[in-house]
Protein backbone atom coordinates (compact mmCIF):
# COMPACT_ATOMS: atom_id res chain seq x y z
CA UNK A 1 0.00 0.00 0.00
CA UNK A 2 1.24 3.71 -0.65
CA UNK A 3 0.71 5.88 2.60
CA UNK A 4 -1.86 8.77 2.47
CA UNK A 5 -5.49 8.93 3.20
CA UNK A 6 -7.24 8.16 -0.01
CA UNK A 7 -7.13 5.89 -2.99
CA UNK A 8 -7.36 8.95 -5.93
CA UNK A 9 -4.55 11.39 -3.73
CA UNK A 10 -2.68 8.33 -3.54
CA UNK A 11 -2.52 8.21 -7.56
CA UNK A 12 -2.50 11.82 -7.66
CA UNK A 13 0.40 12.61 -5.60
CA UNK A 14 2.27 9.73 -7.88
CA UNK A 15 1.12 11.57 -10.78
CA UNK A 16 1.83 15.03 -9.44
CA UNK A 17 4.80 14.96 -7.79
CA UNK A 18 7.24 14.18 -11.03
CA UNK A 19 9.89 16.93 -9.81
CA UNK A 20 9.44 16.30 -5.55
CA UNK A 21 12.54 16.57 -3.70
CA UNK A 22 13.07 17.00 -0.01
CA UNK A 23 12.46 20.49 1.33
CA UNK A 24 15.19 23.32 1.10
CA UNK A 25 16.86 25.22 -0.98
CA UNK A 26 19.29 24.53 -3.95
CA UNK A 27 18.07 20.66 -4.04
CA UNK A 28 19.52 18.81 -7.31
CA UNK A 29 18.03 16.05 -8.80
CA UNK A 30 19.85 13.42 -10.50
CA UNK A 31 17.70 10.20 -12.62
CA UNK A 32 19.85 7.40 -13.69
CA UNK A 33 19.08 3.99 -15.14
CA UNK A 34 20.52 1.15 -13.03
CA UNK A 35 20.66 -2.32 -15.05
CA UNK A 36 20.48 -5.62 -12.79
CA UNK A 37 22.03 -8.86 -12.82
CA UNK A 38 19.72 -10.10 -15.38
CA UNK A 39 20.17 -7.00 -17.64
CA UNK A 40 16.51 -5.29 -16.54
CA UNK A 41 16.59 -1.68 -16.64
CA UNK A 42 15.67 0.38 -13.03
CA UNK A 43 14.84 3.62 -12.68
CA UNK A 44 16.76 5.90 -10.03
CA UNK A 45 16.22 9.47 -8.85
CA UNK A 46 19.28 10.85 -6.65
CA UNK A 47 17.93 13.98 -4.94
CA UNK A 48 19.96 15.82 -2.72
CA UNK A 49 21.33 19.61 -1.88
CA UNK A 50 23.34 21.04 -4.47
CA UNK A 51 26.62 20.32 -4.72
CA UNK A 52 25.97 16.71 -4.63
CA UNK A 53 28.81 15.01 -2.50
CA UNK A 54 28.96 12.29 -0.66
CA UNK A 55 26.33 11.88 2.01
CA UNK A 56 24.38 9.45 4.12
CA UNK A 57 22.16 8.28 1.76
CA UNK A 58 18.42 7.46 2.38
CA UNK A 59 17.08 4.57 0.21
CA UNK A 60 13.76 4.16 -0.98
CA UNK A 61 12.36 0.96 -3.11
CA UNK A 62 8.99 2.29 -4.64
CA UNK A 63 6.26 0.68 -6.54
CA UNK A 64 4.45 3.96 -7.45
CA UNK A 65 6.49 5.76 -10.17
CA UNK A 66 8.41 8.85 -9.97
CA UNK A 67 7.96 11.49 -6.89
CA UNK A 68 6.87 8.79 -4.45
CA UNK A 69 9.50 8.91 -1.59
CA UNK A 70 7.79 9.30 1.31
CA UNK A 71 10.51 11.03 3.79
CA UNK A 72 12.23 13.96 4.32
CA UNK A 73 15.26 13.67 7.16
CA UNK A 74 16.81 17.20 6.46
CA UNK A 75 19.90 18.46 3.86
CA UNK A 76 22.22 16.00 6.11
CA UNK A 77 21.46 13.31 3.80
CA UNK A 78 20.75 12.17 -0.01
CA UNK A 79 17.76 10.23 -0.70
CA UNK A 80 17.67 7.97 -3.70
CA UNK A 81 14.20 6.94 -4.83
CA UNK A 82 14.29 3.32 -6.77
CA UNK A 83 11.23 2.09 -9.20
CA UNK A 84 10.38 -1.11 -8.37
CA UNK A 85 10.63 -3.54 -11.97
CA UNK A 86 7.53 -3.53 -13.78
CA UNK A 87 6.37 -0.48 -12.01
CA UNK A 88 6.43 3.13 -13.10
CA UNK A 89 9.07 3.42 -15.35
CA UNK A 90 10.97 0.08 -14.50
CA UNK A 91 11.55 -2.52 -16.70
CA UNK A 92 10.56 -5.70 -16.23
CA UNK A 93 8.33 -8.08 -15.02
CA UNK A 94 6.38 -7.22 -11.49
CA UNK A 95 7.12 -10.19 -9.33
CA UNK A 96 4.81 -8.95 -6.18
CA UNK A 97 7.90 -8.08 -3.93
CA UNK A 98 9.37 -11.65 -4.86
CA UNK A 99 12.74 -13.14 -4.99
CA UNK A 100 13.86 -10.67 -8.51
CA UNK A 101 12.45 -8.16 -6.46
CA UNK A 102 14.59 -8.86 -3.52
CA UNK A 103 17.73 -9.27 -5.67
CA UNK A 104 17.13 -5.92 -7.07
CA UNK A 105 17.35 -4.25 -3.50
CA UNK A 106 20.66 -6.04 -2.25
CA UNK A 107 22.25 -5.18 -6.18
CA UNK A 108 20.80 -1.88 -5.72
CA UNK A 109 22.57 -1.07 -2.61
CA UNK A 110 26.05 -2.72 -3.07
CA UNK A 111 26.42 -0.22 -6.28
CA UNK A 112 24.59 2.98 -3.90
CA UNK A 113 27.21 2.41 -1.47
CA UNK A 114 30.03 2.94 -3.67
CA UNK A 115 28.62 6.00 -5.58
CA UNK A 116 30.45 8.89 -5.31
CA UNK A 117 27.85 10.86 -4.04
CA UNK A 118 26.93 8.61 -0.66
CA UNK A 119 29.49 8.18 1.99
CA UNK A 120 29.01 4.60 2.77
CA UNK A 121 26.52 4.89 5.09
CA UNK A 122 23.28 3.82 3.92
CA UNK A 123 19.59 3.92 6.00
CA UNK A 124 16.41 2.35 3.88
CA UNK A 125 13.05 4.10 4.54
CA UNK A 126 9.78 2.25 3.37
CA UNK A 127 5.81 2.77 3.78
CA UNK A 128 3.69 -0.47 3.00
CA UNK A 129 4.99 -1.69 -0.41
CA UNK A 130 8.00 -0.30 0.39
CA UNK A 131 8.23 -1.84 3.84
CA UNK A 132 6.70 -4.70 2.65
CA UNK A 133 10.00 -5.35 0.38
CA UNK A 134 12.42 -4.85 2.77
CA UNK A 135 11.39 -7.57 4.93
CA UNK A 136 10.65 -9.97 2.57
CA UNK A 137 14.49 -8.51 1.59
CA UNK A 138 16.62 -9.29 5.40
CA UNK A 139 17.65 -12.77 4.42
CA UNK A 140 19.80 -10.93 1.80
CA UNK A 141 22.91 -9.12 3.03
CA UNK A 142 22.29 -5.52 2.46
CA UNK A 143 25.31 -3.99 2.10
CA UNK A 144 26.50 -0.40 3.45
CA UNK A 145 22.86 -0.41 5.62
CA UNK A 146 22.99 0.97 8.97
CA UNK A 147 19.61 1.23 10.18
CA UNK A 148 15.57 1.37 8.44
CA UNK A 149 12.21 3.04 8.76
CA UNK A 150 9.64 1.07 8.10
CA UNK A 151 6.04 2.31 8.26
CA UNK A 152 3.18 -0.09 7.92
CA UNK A 153 3.68 -2.81 5.44
CA UNK A 154 3.08 -6.68 5.73
CA UNK A 155 5.64 -8.75 7.85
CA UNK A 156 4.12 -12.10 6.00
CA UNK A 157 2.43 -10.96 3.10
CA UNK A 158 -0.33 -13.87 3.46
CA UNK A 159 -1.40 -13.31 7.07
CA UNK A 160 -1.17 -9.08 6.72
CA UNK A 161 -3.02 -8.37 4.33
CA UNK A 162 -4.50 -10.43 1.24
CA UNK A 163 -5.77 -13.46 3.57
CA UNK A 164 -5.75 -12.80 7.34
CA UNK A 165 -7.27 -15.77 8.83
CA UNK A 166 -7.51 -17.54 5.46
CA UNK A 167 -10.12 -15.37 4.32
CA UNK A 168 -9.28 -13.97 1.27
CA UNK A 169 -9.40 -9.72 1.66
CA UNK A 170 -10.33 -8.79 -2.06
CA UNK A 171 -10.55 -5.48 -2.19
CA UNK A 172 -8.01 -4.07 -0.85
CA UNK A 173 -5.45 -6.78 -2.74
CA UNK A 174 -7.62 -5.03 -5.96
CA UNK A 175 -6.65 -1.37 -4.75
CA UNK A 176 -3.13 -2.68 -4.32
CA UNK A 177 -2.73 -3.34 -8.07
CA UNK A 178 -4.77 -0.64 -9.00
CA UNK A 179 -2.22 1.79 -7.56
CA UNK A 180 0.70 0.24 -9.00
CA UNK A 181 -0.65 0.09 -12.24
CA UNK A 182 -1.98 3.95 -12.29
CA UNK A 183 1.86 5.46 -12.21
CA UNK A 184 3.11 2.55 -14.58
CA UNK A 185 0.37 3.49 -17.06
CA UNK A 186 1.37 7.36 -16.41
CA UNK A 187 5.24 6.60 -17.21
CA UNK A 188 4.18 4.43 -19.92
CA UNK A 189 4.86 6.80 -23.13
CA UNK A 190 8.40 7.24 -21.74
CA UNK A 191 8.50 3.32 -21.50
CA UNK A 192 7.30 2.85 -24.97
CA UNK A 193 9.69 5.38 -26.21
CA UNK A 194 12.69 3.77 -24.93
CA UNK A 195 12.24 0.07 -24.94
CA UNK A 196 8.65 -0.87 -26.67
CA UNK A 197 9.14 -4.76 -25.40
CA UNK A 198 9.13 -3.75 -21.51
CA UNK A 199 5.76 -2.25 -21.93
CA UNK A 200 4.20 -5.72 -22.59
CA UNK A 201 6.43 -7.14 -19.42
CA UNK A 202 4.73 -4.15 -17.09
CA UNK A 203 1.38 -5.46 -18.13
CA UNK A 204 2.37 -8.84 -18.33
CA UNK A 205 3.49 -8.86 -14.28
CA UNK A 206 0.87 -6.65 -12.97
CA UNK A 207 -1.60 -9.56 -14.34
CA UNK A 208 -0.04 -12.16 -13.22
CA UNK A 209 0.26 -10.85 -9.57
CA UNK A 210 -3.01 -10.57 -9.47
CA UNK A 211 -3.76 -13.72 -10.73
CA UNK A 212 -1.39 -15.39 -8.21
CA UNK A 213 -2.89 -13.97 -5.57
CA UNK A 214 -6.20 -15.55 -6.26
CA UNK A 215 -4.66 -18.81 -7.58
CA UNK A 216 -2.69 -19.54 -4.01
CA UNK A 217 -5.38 -19.66 -1.23
CA UNK A 218 -3.10 -21.75 1.11
CA UNK A 219 0.42 -20.51 2.24
CA UNK A 220 2.08 -22.10 0.13
CA UNK A 221 5.90 -21.30 -1.05
CA UNK A 222 4.52 -18.78 -3.37
CA UNK A 223 3.58 -16.94 -0.17
CA UNK A 224 6.79 -17.61 2.07
CA UNK A 225 8.65 -16.23 -0.76
CA UNK A 226 6.44 -13.54 0.00
CA UNK A 227 7.51 -12.90 3.65
CA UNK A 228 9.92 -12.84 6.25
CA UNK A 229 12.61 -15.41 5.75
CA UNK A 230 14.73 -14.57 8.27
CA UNK A 231 17.47 -11.71 9.15
CA UNK A 232 21.06 -11.48 8.63
CA UNK A 233 21.91 -8.28 8.34
CA UNK A 234 20.25 -7.62 12.17
CA UNK A 235 19.57 -3.58 11.37
CA UNK A 236 18.28 -1.35 14.21
CA UNK A 237 14.70 -0.85 13.20
CA UNK A 238 12.02 1.56 13.82
CA UNK A 239 8.26 0.53 13.11
CA UNK A 240 5.57 2.85 12.83
CA UNK A 241 2.16 2.12 12.34
CA UNK A 242 -1.15 2.72 13.69
CA UNK A 243 -3.81 0.45 15.62
CA UNK A 244 -6.38 0.96 13.12
CA UNK A 245 -4.10 0.28 9.56
CA UNK A 246 -4.85 -1.80 7.24
CA UNK A 247 -1.62 -3.97 7.63
CA UNK A 248 -0.90 -3.38 11.52
CA UNK A 249 -0.64 -6.58 12.33
CA UNK A 250 2.70 -7.20 10.32
CA UNK A 251 4.82 -4.03 12.50
CA UNK A 252 3.73 -5.99 15.86
CA UNK A 253 4.83 -9.28 14.62
CA UNK A 254 8.03 -7.42 12.81
CA UNK A 255 9.18 -5.93 16.06
CA UNK A 256 8.07 -9.20 18.08
CA UNK A 257 10.93 -11.09 15.67
CA UNK A 258 13.44 -8.30 15.47
CA UNK A 259 13.72 -6.77 19.11
CA UNK A 260 16.95 -7.93 19.69
CA UNK A 261 18.76 -5.96 16.72
CA UNK A 262 17.57 -3.08 18.71
CA UNK A 263 14.11 -2.28 17.02
CA UNK A 264 11.85 0.30 18.01
CA UNK A 265 7.47 0.40 18.19
CA UNK A 266 5.88 3.88 17.66
CA UNK A 267 1.87 3.28 17.26
CA UNK A 268 0.90 6.28 16.46
CA UNK A 269 -0.56 5.94 12.64
CA UNK A 270 -0.13 5.28 8.76
CA UNK A 271 -2.69 4.54 6.31
CA UNK A 272 -4.93 5.09 9.05
CA UNK A 273 -4.18 8.88 9.63
CA UNK A 274 -2.31 10.10 12.67
CA UNK A 275 -3.86 12.11 15.50
CA UNK A 276 -4.50 16.14 15.35
CA UNK A 277 -1.31 17.46 16.82
CA UNK A 278 1.16 15.16 15.98
CA UNK A 279 3.72 14.66 13.00
CA UNK A 280 2.85 10.84 12.78
CA UNK A 281 6.66 9.82 13.99
CA UNK A 282 8.02 12.08 11.06
CA UNK A 283 10.23 13.75 13.17
CA UNK A 284 11.58 10.19 14.97
CA UNK A 285 12.41 8.73 11.89
CA UNK A 286 14.28 11.81 10.81
CA UNK A 287 15.98 11.50 14.32
CA UNK A 288 16.58 7.50 14.30
CA UNK A 289 18.88 8.15 11.01
CA UNK A 290 20.45 11.38 12.35
CA UNK A 291 21.66 9.04 15.06
CA UNK A 292 22.50 5.76 12.91
CA UNK A 293 23.56 7.19 10.00
CA UNK A 294 25.30 10.62 11.43
CA UNK A 295 26.23 9.21 14.38
CA UNK A 296 24.11 12.14 16.79
CA UNK A 297 23.80 11.48 20.03
CA UNK A 298 20.30 12.67 20.12
CA UNK A 299 19.05 9.39 22.51
CA UNK A 300 16.25 8.28 20.23
CA UNK A 301 18.13 5.24 20.54
CA UNK A 302 17.37 4.77 24.54
CA UNK A 303 13.95 5.96 24.37
CA UNK A 304 11.17 3.77 25.30
CA UNK A 305 11.23 0.85 22.99
CA UNK A 306 7.38 0.73 22.15
CA UNK A 307 5.71 3.79 22.54
CA UNK A 308 1.51 3.79 21.65
CA UNK A 309 -1.45 6.03 20.84
CA UNK A 310 -4.21 4.56 22.08
CA UNK A 311 -8.15 5.70 21.24
CA UNK A 312 -10.01 7.41 23.59
CA UNK A 313 -13.48 5.20 22.89
CA UNK A 314 -13.13 5.23 18.99
CA UNK A 315 -11.27 6.16 15.89
CA UNK A 316 -12.88 9.36 14.88
CA UNK A 317 -11.92 11.02 18.62
CA UNK A 318 -8.40 9.43 17.67
CA UNK A 319 -7.89 11.23 14.68
CA UNK A 320 -9.36 14.77 16.28
CA UNK A 321 -6.15 14.68 18.79
CA UNK A 322 -8.05 12.86 21.72
CA UNK A 323 -5.99 9.86 22.68
CA UNK A 324 -4.13 7.73 25.53
CA UNK A 325 -0.16 7.52 25.90
CA UNK A 326 1.55 4.48 27.14
CA UNK A 327 4.78 3.60 26.61
CA UNK A 328 7.03 0.36 27.45
CA UNK A 329 9.84 -1.77 26.65
CA UNK A 330 8.53 -4.64 24.98
CA UNK A 331 5.20 -5.60 23.04
CA UNK A 332 2.95 -6.76 24.22
CA UNK A 333 3.64 -4.61 27.24
CA UNK A 334 5.37 -6.80 30.01
CA UNK A 335 2.48 -6.94 32.61
CA UNK A 336 -0.34 -7.26 30.50
CA UNK A 337 -3.20 -9.37 31.76
CA UNK A 338 -5.32 -11.64 29.49
CA UNK A 339 -8.87 -11.27 31.10
CA UNK A 340 -10.67 -14.35 30.57
CA UNK A 341 -14.30 -13.49 29.35
CA UNK A 342 -16.80 -15.93 29.19
CA UNK A 343 -19.86 -15.76 26.14
CA UNK A 344 -23.13 -15.91 28.07
CA UNK A 345 -26.68 -16.52 27.23
CA UNK A 346 -27.61 -13.99 29.79
CA UNK A 347 -29.31 -10.85 27.99
CA UNK A 348 -27.07 -7.66 28.77
CA UNK A 349 -30.37 -4.95 27.70
CA UNK A 350 -27.47 -3.11 25.78
CA UNK A 351 -27.70 -4.78 22.48
CA UNK A 352 -30.17 -4.65 19.41
CA UNK A 353 -28.75 -7.75 18.12
CA UNK A 354 -30.13 -11.51 17.60
CA UNK A 355 -29.43 -12.20 21.01
CA UNK A 356 -28.14 -9.63 23.17
CA UNK A 357 -25.66 -11.73 24.88
CA UNK A 358 -23.27 -11.17 28.08
CA UNK A 359 -19.24 -11.36 28.46
CA UNK A 360 -19.15 -12.76 31.85
CA UNK A 361 -15.78 -13.22 34.28
CA UNK A 362 -17.06 -16.29 35.47
CA UNK A 363 -18.22 -19.67 32.84
CA UNK A 364 -21.75 -20.45 32.87
CA UNK A 365 -22.82 -23.73 33.92
CA UNK A 366 -25.35 -24.50 31.36
CA UNK A 367 -24.57 -24.55 27.48
CA UNK A 368 -26.80 -23.06 24.81
CA UNK A 369 -26.49 -22.70 21.30
CA UNK A 370 -26.69 -19.27 19.54
CA UNK A 371 -27.28 -19.22 15.89
CA UNK A 372 -26.89 -16.08 13.14
CA UNK A 373 -26.94 -15.92 8.91
CA UNK A 374 -23.49 -16.22 7.71
CA UNK A 375 -24.30 -13.28 5.20
CA UNK A 376 -21.83 -9.90 4.33
CA UNK A 377 -21.58 -7.75 6.75
CA UNK A 378 -21.67 -3.63 6.71
CA UNK A 379 -17.86 -3.25 5.98
CA UNK A 380 -17.68 0.69 7.41
CA UNK A 381 -18.89 -1.07 10.65
CA UNK A 382 -17.70 -4.59 11.07
CA UNK A 383 -14.15 -3.92 9.21
CA UNK A 384 -12.10 -0.79 10.98
CA UNK A 385 -8.68 -2.05 9.70
CA UNK A 386 -10.46 -1.35 6.08
CA UNK A 387 -12.23 0.94 6.53
CA UNK A 388 -9.10 3.19 7.39
CA UNK A 389 -7.13 2.92 4.74
CA UNK A 390 -10.15 4.86 2.61
CA UNK A 391 -10.48 7.28 5.41
CA UNK A 392 -9.46 10.25 3.24
CA UNK A 393 -11.63 9.42 0.42
CA UNK A 394 -14.74 10.54 2.56
CA UNK A 395 -15.03 7.69 4.87
CA UNK A 396 -13.79 9.91 7.45
CA UNK A 397 -15.93 12.80 6.64
CA UNK A 398 -18.45 10.77 6.05
CA UNK A 399 -18.06 9.36 9.52
CA UNK A 400 -18.22 12.66 11.00
CA UNK A 401 -21.65 13.62 9.27
CA UNK A 402 -22.99 10.24 9.77
CA UNK A 403 -21.99 8.51 12.56
CA UNK A 404 -24.12 5.52 12.85
CA UNK A 405 -21.77 4.05 9.52
CA UNK A 406 -18.98 3.33 11.24
CA UNK A 407 -20.48 2.62 14.39
CA UNK A 408 -22.21 -1.05 14.97
CA UNK A 409 -26.13 -0.74 14.87
CA UNK A 410 -26.50 -0.48 11.38
CA UNK A 411 -24.36 -4.23 11.19
CA UNK A 412 -25.48 -5.66 14.78
CA UNK A 413 -28.95 -7.04 14.53
CA UNK A 414 -27.70 -9.15 11.86
CA UNK A 415 -25.24 -11.15 14.38
CA UNK A 416 -24.88 -12.42 17.98
CA UNK A 417 -23.38 -9.43 20.53
CA UNK A 418 -21.71 -10.19 23.91
CA UNK A 419 -21.55 -7.14 26.36
CA UNK A 420 -19.71 -6.42 29.65
CA UNK A 421 -20.78 -4.56 32.67
CA UNK A 422 -19.91 -0.97 32.73
CA UNK A 423 -16.33 -0.80 33.83
CA UNK A 424 -16.16 0.74 37.13
CA UNK A 425 -12.96 2.24 36.88
CA UNK A 426 -10.74 3.83 33.28
CA UNK A 427 -9.38 0.58 31.37
CA UNK A 428 -6.57 0.45 29.61
CA UNK A 429 -6.20 -2.35 26.33
CA UNK A 430 -3.29 -3.17 24.24
CA UNK A 431 -2.17 -5.85 22.76
CA UNK A 432 -3.82 -8.87 20.42
CA UNK A 433 -6.68 -10.20 21.90
CA UNK A 434 -7.99 -14.37 21.50
CA UNK A 435 -11.35 -15.31 20.53
CA UNK A 436 -12.33 -19.30 21.42
CA UNK A 437 -14.69 -20.07 19.47
CA UNK A 438 -17.05 -23.08 19.27
CA UNK A 439 -19.14 -23.31 16.04
CA UNK A 440 -20.76 -25.71 13.60
CA UNK A 441 -22.17 -24.58 10.36
CA UNK A 442 -24.57 -25.52 7.25
CA UNK A 443 -21.80 -24.79 5.04
CA UNK A 444 -18.81 -26.99 4.11
CA UNK A 445 -17.16 -23.93 4.68
CA UNK A 446 -17.67 -20.34 6.34
CA UNK A 447 -15.26 -17.30 7.63
CA UNK A 448 -15.76 -16.71 11.06
CA UNK A 449 -15.97 -12.71 11.79
CA UNK A 450 -15.92 -11.18 14.99
CA UNK A 451 -15.64 -7.54 16.41
CA UNK A 452 -15.00 -5.93 19.67
CA UNK A 453 -15.86 -2.87 20.33
CA UNK A 454 -15.93 0.44 22.84
CA UNK A 455 -19.79 1.09 23.64
CA UNK A 456 -20.28 4.59 25.53
CA UNK A 457 -23.06 5.28 28.12
CA UNK A 458 -25.35 6.21 25.78
CA UNK A 459 -25.36 2.93 24.12
CA UNK A 460 -23.67 3.53 20.54
CA UNK A 461 -21.15 0.98 19.91
CA UNK A 462 -17.45 1.75 17.92
CA UNK A 463 -15.31 -0.68 16.75
CA UNK A 464 -11.78 -0.89 17.48
CA UNK A 465 -10.60 -4.53 15.81
CA UNK A 466 -11.57 -7.27 13.81
CA UNK A 467 -10.49 -10.58 14.15
CA UNK A 468 -11.67 -13.42 10.88
CA UNK A 469 -10.71 -17.20 10.48
CA UNK A 470 -12.10 -19.36 7.61
CA UNK A 471 -13.50 -22.39 9.20
CA UNK A 472 -11.64 -24.86 6.75
CA UNK A 473 -8.21 -23.45 8.79
CA UNK A 474 -8.82 -24.64 12.27
CA UNK A 475 -5.19 -25.64 13.83
CA UNK A 476 -2.66 -23.55 15.49
CA UNK A 477 1.18 -23.44 15.95
CA UNK A 478 1.60 -23.79 19.35
CA UNK A 479 4.87 -23.38 19.22
CA UNK A 480 4.78 -19.86 17.65
CA UNK A 481 1.71 -18.80 19.01
CA UNK A 482 1.65 -16.03 22.04
CA UNK A 483 0.69 -17.24 25.06
CA UNK A 484 -0.07 -15.41 28.19
CA UNK A 485 3.16 -15.80 31.10
CA UNK A 486 0.64 -16.29 33.77
CA UNK A 487 -1.93 -18.57 32.87
CA UNK A 488 -0.12 -20.04 29.80
CA UNK A 489 -3.21 -19.42 27.69
CA UNK A 490 -2.65 -18.70 23.74
CA UNK A 491 -3.58 -15.12 23.50
CA UNK A 492 -2.44 -14.71 19.85
CA UNK A 493 -2.76 -18.17 17.81
CA UNK A 494 -0.60 -18.53 14.84
CA UNK A 495 -3.20 -20.28 12.15
CA UNK A 496 -1.75 -22.94 10.25
CA UNK A 497 -3.01 -22.29 6.62
CA UNK A 498 -1.14 -24.28 4.49
CA UNK A 499 -3.67 -26.91 3.90
CA UNK A 500 -7.45 -27.06 4.53
CA UNK A 501 -9.14 -29.23 7.21
CA UNK A 502 -13.04 -28.67 6.27
CA UNK A 503 -15.81 -29.68 8.79
CA UNK A 504 -18.55 -31.60 8.22
CA UNK A 505 -21.62 -29.97 8.08
CA UNK A 506 -23.11 -29.71 11.30
CA UNK A 507 -19.77 -30.22 13.53
CA UNK A 508 -18.98 -28.24 16.05
CA UNK A 509 -15.36 -27.48 16.37
CA UNK A 510 -13.14 -24.98 18.51
CA UNK A 511 -11.32 -22.30 16.26
CA UNK A 512 -9.15 -19.95 18.04
CA UNK A 513 -9.27 -16.75 16.06
CA UNK A 514 -6.71 -14.46 16.39
CA UNK A 515 -7.84 -10.37 17.14
CA UNK A 516 -5.05 -7.86 15.95
CA UNK A 517 -3.70 -5.78 18.20
CA UNK A 518 -5.68 -2.79 19.73
CA UNK A 519 -5.31 0.13 21.87
CA UNK A 520 -7.94 1.42 23.55
CA UNK A 521 -8.82 3.35 26.67
CA UNK A 522 -12.39 2.67 28.42
CA UNK A 523 -13.55 5.07 30.19
CA UNK A 524 -15.25 4.32 33.52
CA UNK A 525 -19.29 4.11 32.73
CA UNK A 526 -18.25 2.34 29.05
CA UNK A 527 -18.35 -1.23 28.16
CA UNK A 528 -16.59 -3.90 25.84
CA UNK A 529 -18.71 -5.35 23.67
CA UNK A 530 -17.97 -8.99 21.30
CA UNK A 531 -19.73 -9.22 17.96
CA UNK A 532 -19.83 -12.60 16.28
CA UNK A 533 -21.37 -11.59 12.57
CA UNK A 534 -21.09 -12.34 9.14
CA UNK A 535 -17.59 -11.57 6.80
CA UNK A 536 -17.31 -8.09 5.88
CA UNK A 537 -18.73 -6.93 2.44
CA UNK A 538 -14.76 -6.35 1.60
CA UNK A 539 -13.85 -9.94 1.68
CA UNK A 540 -14.36 -12.45 -0.70
CA UNK A 541 -17.60 -14.07 -0.01
CA UNK A 542 -18.39 -17.59 1.45
CA UNK A 543 -21.16 -19.80 0.97
CA UNK A 544 -24.34 -17.96 2.58
CA UNK A 545 -25.31 -20.48 6.00
CA UNK A 546 -26.00 -20.61 9.13
CA UNK A 547 -23.54 -20.75 12.01
CA UNK A 548 -24.41 -22.05 15.80
CA UNK A 549 -21.41 -21.50 18.84
CA UNK A 550 -21.92 -23.09 21.85
CA UNK A 551 -21.94 -20.36 24.96
CA UNK A 552 -21.62 -21.67 28.66
CA UNK A 553 -21.27 -25.22 29.79
CA UNK A 554 -17.19 -27.28 30.27
CA UNK A 555 -17.02 -26.36 26.25
CA UNK A 556 -18.39 -22.93 26.00
CA UNK A 557 -16.85 -20.09 24.05
CA UNK A 558 -14.47 -16.98 25.34
CA UNK A 559 -12.70 -13.65 24.89
CA UNK A 560 -9.02 -13.37 26.01
CA UNK A 561 -8.62 -9.59 26.46
CA UNK A 562 -5.70 -7.58 27.50
CA UNK A 563 -5.73 -5.44 30.26
CA UNK A 564 -2.13 -2.94 30.85
CA UNK A 565 -0.84 -2.53 34.11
Amino acid sequence: MRPGLSLLAVVAAALAMATASPAGAAQVTDNARFTASDGVSLQTTLTGEAPLGPRPTIVEFSPYGRGSGTLDAGPDFNYLLVQIRGTGDSDGQFDALGPRTQADVAEILQWACGQPWSDGNLGINGFSASAITIYNSLHLPLPCVRAAVLKSGTFELYRDLLYPGGVSNLLPGAGVLALIGAPALAQGGDRLARNPVSSLDTIQGLTGAGLSVLEHPTLDDWWRERGFRGDVNHLPILMIDGFYDVESRGAFQAFQQLRGDGAHLTVIGAHDGAPAGTDGGAGEAAAWFDHYLRGTPNGVDTSPKVKLWMADGDREDLLAGKFARYDGNDWPIPGTRWESLSLSAERSGTARSLNDGTLDPARPAEAVTQSYPAIPSLPTSTDPHNTAIVGGFGANALAVALPSLTEMALAEPLGLSYTTAPFAADVLSAGPASLELRLSSTAPETSIWAVLSDVAPDGTAHPLTSGRLLSSDPDVDTGKSLTDPQTGDIVQPYGVYDHKSPAAIGESRLYRVELWPLGNRFQAGHRLRLDVIGASAASLPSLPAVNTITVGGPQGSRLLFPVLP
